[in-house]
Protein backbone atom coordinates (compact mmCIF):
# COMPACT_ATOMS: atom_id res chain seq x y z
CA UNK A 1 0.00 0.00 0.00
CA UNK A 2 1.31 3.41 -0.91
CA UNK A 3 1.83 5.94 1.87
CA UNK A 4 1.51 9.59 0.93
CA UNK A 5 1.18 13.05 2.33
CA UNK A 6 0.50 16.43 0.81
CA UNK A 7 1.10 20.01 1.82
CA UNK A 8 0.32 23.20 -0.08
CA UNK A 9 1.29 26.75 0.66
CA UNK A 10 -0.59 29.57 -1.01
CA UNK A 11 1.10 32.80 -2.09
CA UNK A 12 0.00 35.93 -0.20
CA UNK A 13 -3.55 36.87 -1.08
CA UNK A 14 -4.42 33.51 -2.61
CA UNK A 15 -7.50 31.60 -1.64
CA UNK A 16 -7.24 28.92 1.01
CA UNK A 17 -9.58 26.83 3.07
CA UNK A 18 -10.56 23.19 3.12
CA UNK A 19 -9.51 20.91 0.32
CA UNK A 20 -6.14 22.54 -0.37
CA UNK A 21 -4.50 19.12 -0.27
CA UNK A 22 -6.43 18.16 -3.42
CA UNK A 23 -5.05 21.09 -5.39
CA UNK A 24 -2.37 19.11 -7.23
CA UNK A 25 -3.78 15.58 -7.50
CA UNK A 26 -1.91 14.98 -10.76
CA UNK A 27 1.42 15.41 -8.98
CA UNK A 28 0.44 13.14 -6.11
CA UNK A 29 -0.76 10.51 -8.57
CA UNK A 30 2.54 10.61 -10.46
CA UNK A 31 4.73 10.18 -7.40
CA UNK A 32 2.53 7.35 -6.16
CA UNK A 33 2.89 5.64 -9.55
CA UNK A 34 6.65 6.16 -9.38
CA UNK A 35 6.67 4.29 -6.06
CA UNK A 36 4.46 1.58 -7.57
CA UNK A 37 7.00 1.14 -10.40
CA UNK A 38 9.62 -0.03 -7.91
CA UNK A 39 10.98 2.91 -5.93
CA UNK A 40 10.89 2.91 -2.15
CA UNK A 41 9.89 6.52 -1.58
CA UNK A 42 9.90 10.04 -2.99
CA UNK A 43 9.75 13.63 -1.76
CA UNK A 44 8.59 16.22 -4.31
CA UNK A 45 8.60 20.01 -4.03
CA UNK A 46 7.13 22.34 -6.68
CA UNK A 47 7.19 26.15 -6.70
CA UNK A 48 5.22 28.04 -9.36
CA UNK A 49 2.67 30.81 -9.75
CA UNK A 50 0.25 28.78 -7.62
CA UNK A 51 2.63 28.75 -4.66
CA UNK A 52 4.48 25.82 -3.10
CA UNK A 53 3.36 22.19 -3.16
CA UNK A 54 5.12 19.45 -1.24
CA UNK A 55 4.21 15.77 -1.46
CA UNK A 56 5.64 12.43 -0.43
CA UNK A 57 4.84 8.84 -1.35
CA UNK A 58 6.08 5.43 -0.32
CA UNK A 59 8.13 4.71 2.79
CA UNK A 60 11.33 5.99 4.33
CA UNK A 61 12.59 2.52 5.21
CA UNK A 62 12.01 -0.98 3.89
CA UNK A 63 9.63 -2.88 6.14
CA UNK A 64 8.42 0.31 7.78
CA UNK A 65 5.27 2.37 7.42
CA UNK A 66 6.58 5.89 8.02
CA UNK A 67 6.56 8.14 4.98
CA UNK A 68 9.76 9.80 3.72
CA UNK A 69 10.24 13.07 5.63
CA UNK A 70 8.80 15.94 3.61
CA UNK A 71 12.13 17.79 3.70
CA UNK A 72 14.54 15.00 4.56
CA UNK A 73 18.21 15.14 3.75
CA UNK A 74 19.44 12.98 0.90
CA UNK A 75 22.58 12.25 -1.07
CA UNK A 76 22.15 14.27 -4.28
CA UNK A 77 24.64 12.46 -6.53
CA UNK A 78 25.61 14.38 -9.62
CA UNK A 79 23.55 17.44 -8.71
CA UNK A 80 26.82 18.08 -6.84
CA UNK A 81 28.29 19.01 -10.22
CA UNK A 82 26.06 22.07 -10.50
CA UNK A 83 27.25 23.33 -7.11
CA UNK A 84 30.88 22.67 -8.09
CA UNK A 85 30.55 24.35 -11.47
CA UNK A 86 28.87 27.37 -9.88
CA UNK A 87 31.75 27.74 -7.44
CA UNK A 88 34.30 27.51 -10.27
CA UNK A 89 32.40 30.19 -12.19
CA UNK A 90 32.34 32.43 -9.12
CA UNK A 91 36.12 32.17 -9.05
CA UNK A 92 36.18 33.03 -12.75
CA UNK A 93 34.02 36.07 -12.00
CA UNK A 94 36.50 37.08 -9.30
CA UNK A 95 39.47 36.83 -11.66
CA UNK A 96 41.15 33.84 -10.03
CA UNK A 97 40.52 31.59 -13.01
CA UNK A 98 39.77 31.89 -16.70
CA UNK A 99 37.44 29.54 -18.56
CA UNK A 100 40.05 29.13 -21.29
CA UNK A 101 42.95 28.63 -18.87
CA UNK A 102 44.86 25.39 -19.42
CA UNK A 103 44.12 23.31 -16.33
CA UNK A 104 47.77 22.23 -16.35
CA UNK A 105 48.81 25.78 -15.47
CA UNK A 106 46.97 25.50 -12.16
CA UNK A 107 47.53 21.78 -11.47
CA UNK A 108 50.96 21.04 -12.96
CA UNK A 109 51.47 17.95 -10.78
CA UNK A 110 49.28 15.76 -12.98
CA UNK A 111 50.99 16.28 -16.35
CA UNK A 112 47.67 17.06 -18.03
CA UNK A 113 47.35 17.68 -21.76
CA UNK A 114 47.78 21.45 -22.06
CA UNK A 115 44.87 21.63 -24.49
CA UNK A 116 42.44 20.81 -21.65
CA UNK A 117 40.80 24.00 -20.38
CA UNK A 118 38.67 24.84 -17.36
CA UNK A 119 35.66 25.09 -19.68
CA UNK A 120 36.26 21.54 -20.95
CA UNK A 121 36.16 20.17 -17.41
CA UNK A 122 32.83 21.79 -16.66
CA UNK A 123 31.33 20.76 -20.02
CA UNK A 124 32.70 17.19 -20.16
CA UNK A 125 34.64 17.80 -23.37
CA UNK A 126 38.13 17.11 -21.97
CA UNK A 127 38.24 13.47 -23.08
CA UNK A 128 39.72 12.41 -19.73
CA UNK A 129 38.84 8.85 -18.69
CA UNK A 130 35.95 8.53 -16.23
CA UNK A 131 37.39 6.95 -13.06
CA UNK A 132 34.08 5.14 -12.42
CA UNK A 133 34.47 3.40 -15.80
CA UNK A 134 33.80 4.07 -19.45
CA UNK A 135 30.85 2.61 -21.35
CA UNK A 136 31.27 2.59 -25.11
CA UNK A 137 28.68 2.61 -27.88
CA UNK A 138 29.57 -0.94 -28.92
CA UNK A 139 28.70 -2.25 -25.46
CA UNK A 140 32.26 -2.68 -24.20
CA UNK A 141 33.27 -1.39 -20.79
CA UNK A 142 36.61 -0.10 -19.51
CA UNK A 143 36.41 -0.52 -15.72
CA UNK A 144 37.53 2.07 -13.19
CA UNK A 145 37.24 1.96 -9.41
CA UNK A 146 34.90 -0.56 -7.80
CA UNK A 147 31.48 1.01 -7.19
CA UNK A 148 29.11 -1.92 -7.66
CA UNK A 149 28.48 -5.41 -6.32
CA UNK A 150 29.45 -7.03 -3.06
CA UNK A 151 33.02 -5.76 -3.34
CA UNK A 152 31.74 -2.16 -3.21
CA UNK A 153 29.26 -2.95 -0.41
CA UNK A 154 31.98 -4.55 1.73
CA UNK A 155 34.40 -1.69 1.00
CA UNK A 156 31.97 1.23 1.16
CA UNK A 157 33.71 2.84 4.15
CA UNK A 158 37.07 3.07 2.39
CA UNK A 159 38.62 6.51 1.92
CA UNK A 160 39.78 7.65 -1.53
CA UNK A 161 41.90 10.76 -2.00
CA UNK A 162 40.78 13.02 -4.89
CA UNK A 163 44.33 13.04 -6.25
CA UNK A 164 44.35 9.25 -6.42
CA UNK A 165 41.07 9.19 -8.37
CA UNK A 166 42.58 11.62 -10.87
CA UNK A 167 45.80 9.64 -11.19
CA UNK A 168 43.85 6.43 -11.77
CA UNK A 169 41.91 8.13 -14.58
CA UNK A 170 45.05 9.57 -16.15
CA UNK A 171 46.66 6.12 -16.18
CA UNK A 172 43.98 5.10 -18.73
CA UNK A 173 43.78 6.15 -22.39
CA UNK A 174 41.84 9.34 -23.06
CA UNK A 175 38.46 8.80 -24.65
CA UNK A 176 39.09 11.45 -27.35
CA UNK A 177 41.26 14.47 -28.13
CA UNK A 178 40.42 17.46 -25.91
CA UNK A 179 37.56 19.54 -27.23
CA UNK A 180 36.63 17.19 -30.08
CA UNK A 181 33.68 15.31 -28.51
CA UNK A 182 31.52 14.99 -25.38
CA UNK A 183 31.50 12.26 -22.75
CA UNK A 184 30.35 12.41 -19.14
CA UNK A 185 33.32 11.96 -16.80
CA UNK A 186 33.34 12.27 -13.03
CA UNK A 187 37.08 12.91 -13.26
CA UNK A 188 36.41 16.34 -14.72
CA UNK A 189 34.68 17.41 -11.55
CA UNK A 190 37.31 16.00 -9.21
CA UNK A 191 39.81 18.11 -11.13
CA UNK A 192 37.42 21.05 -10.74
CA UNK A 193 37.48 20.44 -6.98
CA UNK A 194 41.27 20.48 -6.95
CA UNK A 195 41.22 23.71 -8.99
CA UNK A 196 38.94 25.32 -6.41
CA UNK A 197 41.23 24.27 -3.60
CA UNK A 198 44.34 25.51 -5.42
CA UNK A 199 42.86 28.91 -6.30
CA UNK A 200 41.21 29.56 -2.92
CA UNK A 201 43.86 27.92 -0.77
CA UNK A 202 41.06 26.31 1.23
CA UNK A 203 39.42 22.85 1.41
CA UNK A 204 36.37 22.51 -0.82
CA UNK A 205 33.83 22.38 2.05
CA UNK A 206 35.08 25.74 3.37
CA UNK A 207 35.06 27.35 -0.08
CA UNK A 208 31.57 26.00 -0.78
CA UNK A 209 30.25 27.35 2.50
CA UNK A 210 31.77 30.79 1.94
CA UNK A 211 30.67 31.27 -1.67
CA UNK A 212 27.32 29.44 -1.87
CA UNK A 213 25.94 27.75 1.24
CA UNK A 214 26.18 30.58 3.76
CA UNK A 215 25.11 33.42 1.42
CA UNK A 216 21.97 31.44 0.49
CA UNK A 217 21.29 30.10 3.98
CA UNK A 218 21.56 26.47 2.86
CA UNK A 219 21.85 25.08 6.38
CA UNK A 220 20.89 21.53 5.35
CA UNK A 221 23.41 21.22 2.51
CA UNK A 222 26.91 19.92 3.12
CA UNK A 223 30.04 18.56 1.49
CA UNK A 224 30.69 15.41 3.54
CA UNK A 225 34.18 14.50 2.24
CA UNK A 226 34.70 11.24 4.20
CA UNK A 227 31.84 11.60 6.74
CA UNK A 228 29.63 8.51 6.59
CA UNK A 229 26.32 9.71 8.01
CA UNK A 230 23.35 11.38 6.34
CA UNK A 231 22.09 13.69 9.11
CA UNK A 232 18.52 13.03 10.24
CA UNK A 233 15.81 13.23 9.16
CA UNK A 234 16.36 11.12 6.08
CA UNK A 235 14.99 8.21 4.10
CA UNK A 236 17.11 5.09 3.73
CA UNK A 237 19.10 3.94 0.69
CA UNK A 238 19.65 0.28 -0.25
CA UNK A 239 21.85 -1.83 -2.48
CA UNK A 240 21.04 -5.36 -3.67
CA UNK A 241 23.50 -7.83 -5.18
CA UNK A 242 23.44 -11.45 -6.32
CA UNK A 243 25.98 -14.03 -5.16
CA UNK A 244 25.83 -17.81 -5.51
CA UNK A 245 22.21 -17.55 -6.63
CA UNK A 246 21.17 -15.61 -3.55
CA UNK A 247 20.01 -12.01 -3.37
CA UNK A 248 21.27 -9.81 -0.54
CA UNK A 249 19.89 -6.32 0.24
CA UNK A 250 22.01 -3.99 2.37
CA UNK A 251 21.16 -0.61 3.90
CA UNK A 252 23.89 1.64 2.43
CA UNK A 253 22.63 4.96 3.79
CA UNK A 254 25.90 5.11 5.73
CA UNK A 255 28.88 5.08 3.41
CA UNK A 256 32.09 7.00 2.79
CA UNK A 257 31.32 9.02 -0.37
CA UNK A 258 34.95 9.88 -1.08
CA UNK A 259 34.81 7.23 -3.82
CA UNK A 260 32.81 9.68 -5.95
CA UNK A 261 34.22 12.90 -4.45
CA UNK A 262 32.94 16.10 -6.09
CA UNK A 263 31.49 14.03 -8.90
CA UNK A 264 28.52 13.37 -6.61
CA UNK A 265 29.13 13.42 -2.85
CA UNK A 266 26.96 16.28 -1.52
CA UNK A 267 23.93 16.04 0.78
CA UNK A 268 20.95 18.41 0.60
CA UNK A 269 17.16 18.73 0.81
CA UNK A 270 14.47 19.54 -1.73
CA UNK A 271 14.01 22.93 -0.03
CA UNK A 272 17.70 23.82 -0.26
CA UNK A 273 17.86 22.64 -3.88
CA UNK A 274 14.93 24.92 -4.70
CA UNK A 275 16.66 27.86 -3.01
CA UNK A 276 19.93 27.11 -4.81
CA UNK A 277 18.58 26.70 -8.33
CA UNK A 278 16.27 29.71 -7.95
CA UNK A 279 19.21 31.86 -6.89
CA UNK A 280 21.39 30.48 -9.67
CA UNK A 281 19.05 31.07 -12.60
CA UNK A 282 17.86 34.30 -10.99
CA UNK A 283 21.34 35.81 -11.27
CA UNK A 284 22.16 35.98 -7.55
CA UNK A 285 25.28 33.83 -7.79
CA UNK A 286 26.83 34.68 -11.15
CA UNK A 287 27.15 37.73 -13.43
CA UNK A 288 24.76 37.66 -16.38
CA UNK A 289 27.48 36.86 -18.90
CA UNK A 290 28.80 33.84 -17.01
CA UNK A 291 25.29 32.59 -16.28
CA UNK A 292 24.57 32.77 -20.02
CA UNK A 293 27.71 30.74 -20.74
CA UNK A 294 26.75 28.22 -18.08
CA UNK A 295 23.36 27.74 -19.74
CA UNK A 296 24.68 27.50 -23.31
CA UNK A 297 24.66 23.80 -24.27
CA UNK A 298 27.20 22.01 -26.39
CA UNK A 299 25.67 20.34 -29.43
CA UNK A 300 25.94 16.62 -28.71
CA UNK A 301 24.29 16.20 -25.30
CA UNK A 302 22.83 19.60 -24.45
CA UNK A 303 25.24 20.01 -21.53
CA UNK A 304 26.28 23.51 -20.51
CA UNK A 305 28.72 24.20 -17.68
CA UNK A 306 27.44 21.98 -14.89
CA UNK A 307 23.82 22.03 -16.05
CA UNK A 308 21.76 20.50 -18.83
CA UNK A 309 19.36 22.48 -20.97
CA UNK A 310 16.34 20.28 -21.66
CA UNK A 311 13.34 20.82 -23.90
CA UNK A 312 10.08 20.49 -22.02
CA UNK A 313 8.25 19.14 -25.05
CA UNK A 314 5.82 22.05 -25.03
CA UNK A 315 7.92 24.82 -26.49
CA UNK A 316 10.05 25.73 -23.49
CA UNK A 317 13.27 24.71 -21.81
CA UNK A 318 14.37 23.93 -18.26
CA UNK A 319 17.75 24.21 -16.60
CA UNK A 320 18.42 20.91 -14.86
CA UNK A 321 20.78 18.39 -13.34
CA UNK A 322 19.74 15.11 -11.77
CA UNK A 323 21.85 12.63 -9.86
CA UNK A 324 21.84 9.23 -8.21
CA UNK A 325 24.18 7.45 -5.80
CA UNK A 326 23.61 3.95 -4.39
CA UNK A 327 19.94 4.12 -3.43
CA UNK A 328 19.50 7.90 -3.22
CA UNK A 329 18.65 10.24 -6.10
CA UNK A 330 17.80 13.91 -6.54
CA UNK A 331 16.03 15.93 -9.23
CA UNK A 332 16.46 19.66 -9.84
CA UNK A 333 14.66 21.64 -12.57
CA UNK A 334 13.96 25.34 -13.09
CA UNK A 335 12.62 27.54 -15.85
CA UNK A 336 15.26 29.97 -17.13
CA UNK A 337 13.65 32.80 -15.18
CA UNK A 338 13.37 30.75 -11.98
CA UNK A 339 9.60 31.25 -11.81
CA UNK A 340 8.91 27.52 -11.67
CA UNK A 341 11.07 24.89 -9.98
CA UNK A 342 10.78 21.17 -9.33
CA UNK A 343 13.06 19.47 -6.83
CA UNK A 344 12.76 15.91 -5.58
CA UNK A 345 14.51 13.25 -3.54
CA UNK A 346 14.08 9.55 -4.25
CA UNK A 347 15.11 6.56 -2.16
CA UNK A 348 15.27 3.11 -3.72
CA UNK A 349 16.96 -0.28 -3.83
CA UNK A 350 19.90 0.03 -6.21
CA UNK A 351 20.15 -3.25 -8.12
CA UNK A 352 22.29 -3.44 -11.28
CA UNK A 353 20.48 -6.65 -12.27
CA UNK A 354 17.07 -4.94 -12.16
CA UNK A 355 17.49 -1.47 -13.61
CA UNK A 356 15.02 1.22 -12.62
CA UNK A 357 16.44 3.55 -15.27
CA UNK A 358 13.49 3.32 -17.67
CA UNK A 359 10.72 3.72 -15.04
CA UNK A 360 12.71 6.61 -13.59
CA UNK A 361 13.07 8.29 -16.99
CA UNK A 362 9.37 7.94 -17.74
CA UNK A 363 8.29 9.20 -14.34
CA UNK A 364 10.60 12.23 -14.39
CA UNK A 365 9.43 13.11 -17.89
CA UNK A 366 5.82 12.99 -16.67
CA UNK A 367 6.69 15.25 -13.77
CA UNK A 368 8.38 17.73 -16.10
CA UNK A 369 5.35 17.76 -18.41
CA UNK A 370 2.90 18.22 -15.54
CA UNK A 371 4.86 21.01 -13.86
CA UNK A 372 6.31 22.86 -16.85
CA UNK A 373 3.61 22.19 -19.47
CA UNK A 374 0.35 23.10 -17.73
CA UNK A 375 -2.81 22.58 -19.80
CA UNK A 376 -4.04 25.64 -21.70
CA UNK A 377 -6.74 27.58 -19.93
Amino acid sequence: MTNSTRETTQPPGAGGGAGQEQERPELQKTIEELVASGFTGIQLRVHDERGEWVGTAGVAELGGTARPPADGRTRIGSVTKTFTATLVLRLVAGGGLGLEDPVADHLPEFGLDRRITVRMLLQHTSGIFNFTGEYFEDGTVAPGIVWQGREWVDGRFRTYRPQDLVRLALSKPARFEPGTDWSYSNTNYVLARLLIEKVTGRPLPEAMREHILQPLGLADTLVPETAQEVPSPHAHAYYRYEEDGRSTTVDVTRQNPSWISSGGDMISTTRDLHTFVSALVGGRLLPAGLLAEMCTPEAKAGYGLGVMIQDTGCGGTVITHNGGIAGHAALMYATPDGGTTLTAAVNYVDDPAMSLAEPFRKATQRLVEEVFCPPAG
